[in-house]
C-alpha cells in the first residue's frame, strides 16, 4: 500500500510556504494585497522559486541528522550542527537577510567556542524553530528515536544559536505538532494534546543535552529556567485557543497570535493558519503569507504542519519542479516517508 509520504509533504510545504511568503515579509496586510491583488499571491514564482534562511537552515539541521550515527548523542550531534551550520554561514546563497542572532552564534561556533558560550542567550527568535521540522519527522517507537530524545534533540539544535527558554520550548512544541501529525492525529485534537505536552514537559530540563546552559541565565534552577520558556508557550496557546473557538479566516491571524518574530508566536500563528484550513493546504499557505508580521516564517510553520498532515500529494507537480534545492529536500523525505 503506498504511503502519504508525510515527510516529504512536510519538507515540501515548509520550502512552499517560505517561497510563496518570502516577498510580503514586512509589508502590512493591505500592502500585500496591494501589491499582489486580489487576495494576495497564489503560488512561489521564479525558476527556482527562491526560499529564505529558514529553509536553509531546516536542511542545514537535516542534514546534520542525516549525518549522525544513531543512537544519537550530544557530543556527536552537536559536532555535526556545528559543521553544518558554518557551512551555511558561508555559503555564498547565505544572501536571504539571515537572522542576526544566527549570524552571530554561528560565528562563535565557527571560532571554535563551546556552544553553550556560542549561543545568543537572550534571543528567543524564531529562527530556532524556523529549522526544526525534521526533528519533527524522526521515526520514533521500536524503529526510532523516543520522545525524551525528540524533545532533547529539538531543544538542543535551538540552543546551539538561541539560548532564551522560550526558543527551546517552543521548537521542542513545533517539533512535536509535526510528529503528532505524522501519526496521525487529527488537526482539531491538537490543541489539547499540545496543552497537556506542555504540561507534562514544564519542569523538564534534558541536563544530558544541555549541561550547564541554564547557569548563563538570572533564573535559579535548571527547572526554574525551562519553565519559563514553557509557561510562554503555554501563555501563547491560550491565545490559539480563544481564535479558535470564534475563527475569523478573513482577519489577520498576526491579530490573535502575535507576529510571529519571537518562537512561540511563530509556531502558533503558523499552527493557526493551518487549523483555519484543515482540509485545504493551500488555503492555508496562502492564509499564512497574507499576515502583517513574519509572513516566510509563519507560511514556513504552516507548510510544514499542513504537509505532515495531509502528504507529499497535497502540492502541485508545478511547484514541486520549481522549488529551490528539491534535490535535497527530496532526499532527507525519502529517508523519513515511513507512513
Amino acid at each position: 500500500m503506498p504511503t502519504l509520504r508525510r515527510a516529504s509533504g512536510s519538507l515540501f510545504g515548509m520550502a512552499f510556504g517560505d517561497a510563496l511568503a518570502a516577498p510580503c515579509e514586512f509589508l502590512s496586510v493591505d500592502e500585500i494585497l496591494a501589491r499582489y491583488p486580489p487576495a494576495g499571491r497564489e503560488q512561489p514564482e521564479g525558476e527556482p522559486a527562491r526560499v529564505t534562511d529558514d529553509t536553509q537552515m531546516a536542511l542545514a539541521v537535516g542534514e546534520a541528522l542525516m549525518q549522525t550515527p544513531v543512537p544519537y548523542t550530544p557530543e556527536q550531534l552537536e559536532r555535526r550542527l556545528r559543521q553544518t551550520f558554518v557551512a551555511w554561514l558561508h555559503d555564498p546563497e547565505n544572501n536571504r537577510a539571515p537572522g542576526h542572532t544566527c549570524l552571530t552564534a554561528c560565528h562563535k561556533l565557527e571560532c571554535g567556542l563551546p556552544w553553550q558560550q556560542a549561543t545568543v542567550i537572550s534571543s528567543k527568535g524564531c529562527g530556532a524553530n524556523m529549522r526544526v521540522a525534521p526533528v519533527g519527522l524522526l521515526p520514533g517507537g521500536r524503529r526510532g528515536i523516543g520522545e525524551s530524545t525528540r524533545a532533547a534533540i529539538a531543544q538542543f539544535q535551538a540552543a546551539l544559536t538561541h539560548g532564551h527558554p522560550t526558543a527551546l520550548a517552543a521548537s521542542d512544541l513545533t517539533a512535536r505538532t509535526i510528529a503528532e501529525l505524522v501519526a496521525g492525529c487529527a488537526p482539531g485534537d491538537l490543541p489539547a494534546r499540545l496543552r497537556g505536552y506542555a504540561l507534562e514537559q514544564r519542569g523538564i530540563y534534558h541536563a544530558d543535552w544541555l549541561g550547564d546552559l541554564w547557569q548563563r541565565s538570572e533564573m535559579p534552577s535548571p527547572e526554574d529556567y525551562i519553565a519559563r520558556g514553557w509557561d510562554e508557550c503555554l501563555a501563547v496557546l491560550d491565545r490559539l485557543e480563544a481564535a479558535l473557538r470564534s475563527p475569523d479566516r478573513e482577519a489577520d491571524p498576526c491579530l490573535a497570535t502575535g507576529a510571529g518574530w519571537v518562537a512561540e508566536e511563530a509556531f502558533a500563528t503558523g499552527l493557526l493558519c493551518f487549523l483555519l484550513f484543515p482540509d485545504d493546504p493551500l488555503a492555508a499557505l496562502r492564509r499564512a503569507a497574507v499576515t502583517s508580521g513574519d509572513s516566510d516564517s509563519i507560511a514556513c510553520l504552516t507548510g510544514a504542519f499542513a504537509g505532515a498532515a495531509h502528504g507529499f500529494a497535497a502540492w502541485p507537480k508545478e511547484w514541486i519542479k520549481r522549488i529551490e534545492y528539491a534535490g535535497r529536500l527530496a532526499m532527507l523525505g525519502s529517508l523519513w516517508d515511513y507512513n
